[in-house]
């Protein structure tokens, strides 16, 4: 094993047994856009409340448009993927466009892997959050239909406090007992950037050890635009923006009009087992329900653990590090051609 990959594996063994209990480039800045909250709406559907420690895994996420959380959940199936990636991404940084998701089209990763590539931003943000990254895998891994009524929650309370609505960037669509969140043009995406402590009304306690990446965080009350991630050149790659989505009243993230499954080999022993009512092939409608054999292996979420020495790299405090003026185009040039629009929600 060559160094550079020992380092990375033993990043992720600390990483990953936190999260299970078990066993740089400087970043692109944002020219900001801010739009305050409006008056809340006059009321909030239900859904079945998940625990705080999920509601702190997925505050980071729960605002990104459907086809961006999809991937993210994913690929945090994958962290190692996602540290390699990560890695290739910024020594290959001149690649941009059709001819970054060609390169990419052939590396080895998993798709979800491969789709954050194009959101060099988010993907660094996985990479130096390491601990949360696992977290959120082993989370989803074992209980996805918890995760994703997390996801719910957290759009119901940003609605609710006015921090949630359309803009010229995205539409917040207001679904039977779901909130969906898609970019206003199909193939130009924009990435908000927040606070996931403070966006969504009722303070909630930050992830311990939590690195705010530039990026992807302001320090503000609400969300901000930088530029729009033309994604329509991705059309041809079965990894691409539209081939992602969610069946959230089934609790199903899809792929290509069917539902997504890790195999990654990360967290296979939280694996659903007999109890597990797993859907096979085709989704017949019943939510995922899982009992976990282990009570408390999830009770690190809130504890802290951080992969020290390695997701402190590039530390950013939480009340700095977003400067206006700069620019992120990190998709390449926007493209007019369509493609396969598989995966959206349903």
């Amino acid at each position: 094993m060559n160094p550079p990959r020992r380092r990375i594996t033993a990043a992720l063994c600390v990483a990953v047994a936190f999260a299970t209990g078990a066993c740089a480039q400087e970043p692109t800045l944002y020219s900001a856009q801010y739009f305050p909250p409006p008056p809340p709406p006059p009321a909030a559907f239900a859904v079945q409340q998940p625990s705080e420690q999920l509601l702190q895994l997925v505050a980071p996420i729960a605002l990104y448009p459907d086809e961006l959380v999809a991937q993210v959940l994913a690929a945090s199936t994958y962290p190692a993927e996602v540290v390699e990636a990560s890695s290739w991404v910024r020594a290959n940084a001149s690649l941009k466009g059709a001819q970054l998701a060609e390169v990419v089209d052939a590396q080895p990763w998993d798709p979800s892997v491969k789709a954050l590539t194009q959101f060099p931003s988010v993907l660094d943000n996985m990479e130096r959050n390491l601990a949360w990254t696992s977290a959120l895998g082993a989370a989803y891994t074992s209980q996805a239909g918890q995760v994703m009524d997390a996801v719910q929650v957290l759009r119901q309370r940003a609605q609710a406090s006015g921090t949630l609505r359309s803009t010229p960037q995205q539409v917040v669509d207001n679904q039977p007992g779901t909130i969906a969140i898609e970019p206003s043009d199909p193939n130009v995406v924009y990435v908000p950037a927040y606070n996931p402590w403070i966006v969504y009304g009722p303070p909630l306690v930050a992830y311990p050890g939590w690195i705010a990446v530039p990026d992807i965080y302001y320090p503000g009350p609400g969300l901000y635009f930088g530029i729009g991630l033309g994604v329509a050149l991705l059309g041809g790659v079965a990894w691409g923006w539209h081939h992602w989505g969610f069946d959230w009243h089934r609790h199903a993230l899809m792929h290509d009009h069917a539902p997504w499954f890790s195999h990654s080999p990360t967290f296979a022993h939280l694996r659903p087992g007999p109890r597990f009512e797993h859907p096979g092939p085709v989704f017949h409608g019943e939510p995922h329900r899982f009992e976990p054999d282990h009570p408390g292996a999830f009770r690190g979420f809130d504890h802290g653990g951080v992969a020290h020495g390695y997701s402190g790299r590039g530390h950013a405090s939480l009340g700095s590090g977003f400067h206006e003026g700069g620019v992120a185009h990190e998709g390449g040039s926007q493209g007019s051609a369509g493609g396969s629009h598989g995966g959206g929600r349903r």
